[in-house]
């Protein structure tokens, strides 16, 4: 079923929809009136995250969680209670299924929403946090969450922290970030992210973690045909056309990989292809005897398309 939202803005309407197709409908099922103060801000990155591949239930989430802070506001400008919500996450998924583009979206958007004050994210991953010896790692977490006030700390395969064993540095991490968790989290949104097995094996290291962290989110494969769609908006925005014969080809190279690979890496793998078929395209034209042309520029052909 779609989720979709009919806002009216000073009599002119703009429809939100989170669908299972990738074009926006007009379907209204849901009306409120708001002044342009309250809606404008974030329109682009709704729009924005509306217009990326799949994610269906990514989506649904983040306008859930758009609209719990607006009727909040609405709560509170009528004098009824709006109690504050805890916004750490957690992200379950494989490689290349948009983890990271996601996290920038939701600090931008709580940034506009008056959540947070900065709305920047601080990417991170163990190296970053553990360090070599008593006190070090605790430090290094604390001048971490420092940089991150304001908006979003995303600590990358996150699940590695609890690699070491008890007596491995990784623990204090572990116990750093719980703490902050507790004593500053007005400010400041912790997310979690790594491979959904080792996730789930990571939350149960340590039995307060899975109950600080109310939303989370599995982020599945993309299918062929999702992957087929982001390598044509990866060729369009960069002003390359993939013709239909090397459509075709790449398809079956998707599809092979799909097949074949346990840790298939979804969009990076589209984005390495496509990037790859520049390359040879290049090559090709400069070894091409003829004028080359705009429509030589733009196409991408079935000899510019390798898997590996």
């Amino acid at each position: 079923m779609e989720n979709s939202r009919q806002i009216t803005v000073n009599d002119s309407r703009i429809n939100i929809s989170f669908k299972n197709q990738d074009t926006l409908r007009t379907e209204q099922s849901e009306e409120v009136t708001l002044t342009n103060n309250h809606f404008e801000p974030v329109a682009d990155i709704l729009q924005g995250m509306n217009e990326m591949i799949g994610l269906e239930k990514v989506k649904e989430l983040i306008y859930e969680i758009y609209a719990l802070i607006k009727v909040n506001k609405f709560r509170h400008e009528e004098g009824l209670k709006s109690g504050n919500q805890v916004y750490h996450m957690i992200f379950k998924g494989n490689p290349g299924t948009g983890k990271t583009t996601v996290a920038r979206i939701i600090s931008k958007l709580l940034n506009r929403m008056g959540i947070l004050s900065k709305g920047h994210m601080i990417e991170v991953e163990r190296a970053d946090l553990v360090g070599e010896y008593i006190g070090h790692t605790a430090q290094k977490t604390r001048d971490l969450v420092k940089k991150a006030m304001g908006g979003v700390l995303f600590i990358d395969e996150a699940y590695s922290l609890a690699r070491g064993g008890e007596k491995d540095f990784g623990k204090e991490a572990i116990d750093c970030l719980v703490k902050v968790m507790e004593d500053k989290s007005d400010d400041l949104i912790i997310i979690l992210a790594g491979y959904p097995i080792e996730m789930e094996m990571f939350l149960r290291t340590n039995t307060g973690l899975p109950s600080r962290f109310p939303i989370q989110l599995d982020f599945q494969d993309y299918t062929v045909d999702e992957l087929m769609l982001i390598a044509v908006k990866m060729a369009i925005e960069k002003d390359y056309n993939i013709t239909g014969d090397a459509m075709i080809k790449l398809r079956e190279a998707v599809q092979s990989e799909v097949e074949t690979k346990a840790n298939f890496s979804n969009a990076r793998y589209v984005r390495n292809v496509i990037e790859k078929a520049i390359r040879h395209q290049a090559v090709r034209l400069m070894n091409r005897p003829s004028k080359i042309n705009k429509q030589n520029l733009m196409d991408i052909i079935p000899r510019d398309i390798t898997s590996n």
